[in-house]
């Protein structure tokens, strides 16, 4: 069987055994399939997959579904993806917020934790990762995997001010997956939450099915995180996807980035509690900003309308922009605001006639809302754990705890 276009096949060198796992596991995580049908979709001897079927049936990880009918000879024994064999943790870290969530490893949430911040500092943070990591162990014995931990980018620049709502001072990106691999006694992924909320949407929402895709993210600020053919898009030291600093309006308002203008200063949940603050709409306790917007938005309240417009309009203009630069199946937007204010956004947008996702041949809208709202940074934590077990990668990530490195 020939392979399909951008699939990478494996190899039966034993130094490429967890590549070749994670193709095997990438493979039965569509269909089920038996061992000679592994072997030609993947490229691999048959021996080798019979080795690796052993391993990971031995893991929990894959699991027999019986005997597929033959025309001669034995009946092949099917083989399938077990998502209880394992389960992944996920930690989403924000200025006010630690998010946790517990998953199996097809990405179903099984438990979920919010614990409000006073204090930020590292150290008090990796505590309350571990009560709440002994917490899932307590409550869901299988084995986990690993755990996810993401934050707000950028990571370690000069070029953009460490000051501002989306920051988290002391948070060394260099650092922090060794203090948080002693504080769980785990593996950790440290990534950035926009390109892990991506991952999530990918495993079992909006953008489910999709293999290229451009995911925006309302946490504080604007992030985004971009798919390509499968995998995340990362750049050279992260640092992809900080959409929300790019200049959408010359001369606008200050950012605290330096720059003018900004793309999160329109539209991101931090520029529409000031909106609202400003309006007298919402107190300086933002703690009730999804209450206060729905409740706007029930009653069709003018004091939203000018927010609505000038979001709707730079996200016009950032959507046309990320279009043409990556040429997505899909925009998907989701976080930290509430569905039915994402719902209003895609309605009000204006997308320009002049891109690339103008295609007569479309099978799914420009632009679509994800389905794992407020969780999916925490979601996606935990799918960076799972992306990492059965997705064949061909170079490593730029921020890899130091077990990972060692293993590579």
């Amino acid at each position: 069987m020939p392979l399909r276009p951008h699939q990478i096949a494996g190899k039966n060198a034993e130094k490429t055994k967890a590549h070749n796992r994670r193709v095997v596991l990438g493979h039965l995580q569509t269909r089920a399939a038996g061992r000679a049908e592994i072997a030609r979709a993947c490229g691999l001897s048959t021996q080798t997959v019979s080795n690796l079927m052993a391993e990971l049936e031995g893991e929990g990880l894959v699991q027999r579904t019986g005997r597929r009918a033959a025309a001669r000879g034995q009946p092949p024994v099917v083989y399938a993806f077990n998502p209880g064999g394992a389960v992944a943790l996920g930690f989403e870290m924000r200025p006010d917020m630690l998010t946790m969530v517990l998953t199996d490893i097809g990405g179903t949430a099984l438990m979920t934790r919010h614990q409000r911040l006073i204090k930020t500092e590292p150290a008090h943070v990796m505590q309350l990762m571990a009560e709440l990591a002994a917490q899932a162990r307590a409550n869901h014995p299988a084995r986990i995997l690993g755990a996810g931990l993401v934050i707000p980018g950028p990571f370690g620049v000069e070029g953009l001010s460490a000051a501002g709502a989306t920051t988290l001072p002391g948070w060394d990106p260099l650092q922090i997956p060794a203090m948080a691999e002693a504080a769980l006694c785990l593996p950790v992924h440290l990534d950035k939450d926009a390109t892990a909320a991506a991952l999530a949407e990918g495993m079992g929402g909006a953008a489910q099915g999709l293999s290229s895709y451009a995911f925006l993210y309302f946490g504080s600020g604007l992030g985004l995180g971009i798919v390509a053919q499968g995998q995340p898009l990362r750049g050279a030291f992260g640092n992809a996807g900080e959409v929300g600093h790019v200049i959408i309006q010359p001369g606008g308002l200050p950012c605290d980035c330096g720059n003018h203008g900004c793309l999160e200063q329109y539209v991101s949940r931090f520029s529409l509690q000031r909106h609202l603050i400003a309006q007298g709409l919402l107190g300086a306790d933002t703690r009730g900003t999804d209450s206060t917007i729905l409740r706007l938005l029930a009653s069709n309240d003018v004091g939203l309308t000018p927010w609505i417009t000038q979001a709707a309009t730079a996200l016009s203009r950032a959507i046309g922009l990320l279009e043409n630069l990556f040429d997505p199946q899909s925009v998907i937007l989701g976080g930290a605001l509430p569905d039915a204010l994402l719902d209003v956004l895609i309605a009000r947008l204006s997308l320009p006639p002049g891109s690339v996702s103008r295609r007569a041949d479309r099978t799914r809208p420009r632009v679509a809302r994800g389905t794992s709202g407020r969780l999916t940074a925490a979601m996606g934590a935990a799918a960076l754990v799972i992306h990492d077990t059965v997705t064949p990668r061909l170079d490593a990530h730029p921020r890899l705890g130091a077990h990972q490195r060692e293993n590579l």
